[in-house]
């Protein structure tokens, strides 16, 4: 019985002697791609190499990469969903396919950490009018089972008719087929799909968890959320292009791999609980101790338990990768998740400094495999801390604006509790709570939810807006905006001092926005010198290129980045850096123009504190004249 940390360390270490390239987690934050907050799933840093481009390490990538997925916060509380997870990863680049990735990953699931193999299931695609059914799949799972001295039945219709003692089971596209579209028929011409084949751990049939659950009546099967079988990985086959005709085969096609760690974990213990995998251990040990009170023993509490858990962890991450607390973009949500963990700690009748010793337990438990955390480690509880500080007083805020609306009024609408919320970030749960205690009141709630959504509604309709466009489809003036950004960097450490690091960008088509490291306001002089600076870059039309090189050449010859957050260091492997002249040297995936000369120049329009530390300019193309 492995955990956690190990079986990270065996998928790594057994992918590695297959010939894979072991790269770091990307950042949570997706640099320079204003079209999502957050980094969601191990492919995502993964697309643009899986679409075409060349990764600099080669054909065969494997990692484990950090996850964070904000509309899962209010999904928090049962036995296994959370907001962040590992997703470990391993993809072929044109290289390996089938034949060689479902007998890996069953070597890998059974040989290296352990897995009984009759407990394991697996899907397959059922095919189509468009697309065969994917009998190699299939085949190839039947002779590792055998290998194991299981026939390995294929079933078609287990949705409706159970398990029938098969082993192998095929579903429909929406449940086994991948395209950035979805469904073949939502694909346009041109672009690349695939069947995917997906593993599922058996917690077994004695547990009762079908019979305990609200589809007890129905058929059980892999797919039922009954939460008998839990889905620990998922093999994607980018096999098939999509034409006027109907499905042709790619002519280079790739292997997308992503597996749930936490999953994987949790099947090792046999357990679909997924806050007892060793990664909670020490914080929820930390709960337990300081509440008095012990996880699992009472419905209510437990569920409190794991929104602590699984939001401050996040939170731990999120600053980690250098976000802060705030009002906007992706500090808002570590705002909610830090504050939504504390109202939870009250329910377990801790008021104080719990969530800075659940953060601090969740350091040490990580801290090997993301070194970074524990070299913030101050910085992080401290912002934790802070944050835990300022919510107690929009509690006391909160408090008192109640009782004067209800002194004022006599009464108390769900508009009254949106309004509390929307200005003091005052929760409906404490507003119905006081109300209750102290009023035997109720509040509304479904006006108050009809208020929230209107004000959802205006807040996404802005946000996609806002996130339109950018990097992810190289416009001429992203292109642009994201040379200048080099060219800025490399200006503000000259003039302000090589403290200054790149905290985070957001580039659209019509403004950059570059965050980084500095103590204090910027005075107007400072913000000309480093204007002039850049434009005299530009006017030099200074040549752009790139290389491939070691860590160890890029360190030596003066490029700036974060060389731990972008690529393990295990193989030697190269990554790509950004020359501008003798300049500018960044690590960067691109793209960039050719000439600074085709920038024009750039206006700073303004400077202004991000967060805690950090400073923001934003900039846009054009002299100011």
């Amino acid at each position: 019985m492995l955990n956690a940390s190990e079986i990270r360390t065996k998928y790594l270490e057994f992918f590695k002697r297959q010939g894979h390239a072991v790269i770091a987690s990307a950042s949570l934050v997706p640099e320079n791609d204003p079209t999502t907050l957050f980094t969601g799933s191990g492919m995502q840093p993964m697309v643009p190499y899986l679409l075409g481009e060349k990764h600099p390490l080669g054909t065969r990538i494997t990692d484990s990469q950090k996850c964070f997925r904000s509309q899962d916060i209010e999904e928090v509380g049962d036995n296994r969903h959370t907001t962040f997870f590992e997703m470990l990863g391993n993809w072929s680049l044109g290289d390996y396919f089938k034949a060689e990735q479902i007998p890996w990953m069953f070597e890998f699931l059974t040989k290296e950490i352990g897995l009984d193999p009759s407990r394991l299931y697996v899907t397959v695609f059922r095919g189509n009018a468009d697309v065969p059914r994917d009998e190699e799949a299939i085949a190839l799972w039947q002779t590792c089972f055998a290998s194991a001295g299981i026939d390995a039945q294929a079933i078609d219709d287990a949705e409706t008719n159970g398990m029938q003692g098969g082993r192998i089971f095929s579903y429909p596209e929406k449940k086994n087929w991948w395209s950035r579209a979805g469904v073949p028929s939502n694909m346009p011409v041109g672009e690349p799909g695939g069947p995917d084949t997906e593993m599922f751990w058996d917690f077994g049939a004695q547990m009762g968890l079908h019979e305990a659950s609200q589809w007890k009546d129905e058929p059980c099967h892999v797919n039922c959320d009954c939460g008998r079988f839990m889905e620990i990985g998922n093999n994607v086959f980018m096999q098939y292009v999509k034409t006027e005709q109907g499905f042709e085969l790619l002519p280079q096609q790739n292997v997308d791999f992503g597996g749930g760690l936490e999953r994987m974990a949790a099947a090792s213990i046999n357990n679909p609980d997924i806050f007892f995998v060793s990664l909670f251990d020490g914080a929820r040990a930390a709960m337990e101790k300081a509440s008095g009170k012990t996880y699992a023993a009472n419905a209510d509490e437990t569920y409190a338990f794991r929104v602590v858990l699984d939001h401050i962890r996040a939170a731990t991450f999120l600053i980690g990768d250098n976000v802060l607390p705030s009002n906007k973009d992706q500090g808002y949500f570590v705002r909610r998740l830090i504050r939504r963990a504390v109202r939870f700690a009250r329910k377990l009748g801790v008021a104080n400094a719990l969530v800075r010793e659940v953060s601090a337990a969740f350091i040490d438990s990580y801290a090997t495999a993301y070194p970074n955390l524990g070299e913030k480690r101050e910085a992080i509880l401290s912002a934790i801390e802070m944050e835990e500080g300022k919510f107690a007083k929009t509690v006391e805020q909160g408090l008192r604006e109640l009782k004067k609306t209800l002194e004022r009024t006599g009464t108390f609408t769900g508009t009254d509790a949106f309004n509390l919320y929307q200005t003091y970030g005052f929760p409906l749960e404490l507003t119905t709570e006081e109300l209750q205690r102290s009023h035997g009141m109720t509040v509304d709630e479904a006006q108050f939810r009809e208020d929230f959504k209107k004000h959802q509604d205006l807040s996404r309709a802005g946000s996609e807006q806002k996130f339109a466009g950018g990097l992810a489809d190289h416009s001429e003036d992203t292109t642009k905006l994201h040379t200048a950004t080099h060219l800025l960097h490399q200006a503000l450490r000259m003039v302000l001092g090589n403290h200054v690091e790149q905290r985070g960008s957001n580039i659209t088509a019509e403004r950059l926005r570059f965050d980084f490291s500095h103590g204090e306001k910027m005075t107007p002089e400072q913000i000309k010198q480093v204007e002039d600076i850049v434009n005299e870059q530009i006017a030099k039309d200074l040549p752009v290129h790139h290389e491939l090189l070691t860590v160890d050449e890029a360190k030596a010859r003066g490029a700036i980045g974060l060389f731990e957050d972008k690529y393990a260091q295990i193989d030697g492997g190269k990554i790509k850096v950004y020359f501008v002249g003798d300049f500018s040297k960044e690590i960067c995936g691109g793209p960039h123009v050719e000439h600074t000369g085709q920038l024009g120049g750039i206006n700073i329009q303004k400077e202004e504190a991000s967060s805690a530390g950090i400073r923001r300019i934003k900039a846009v193309l054009g002299k100011n004249e």
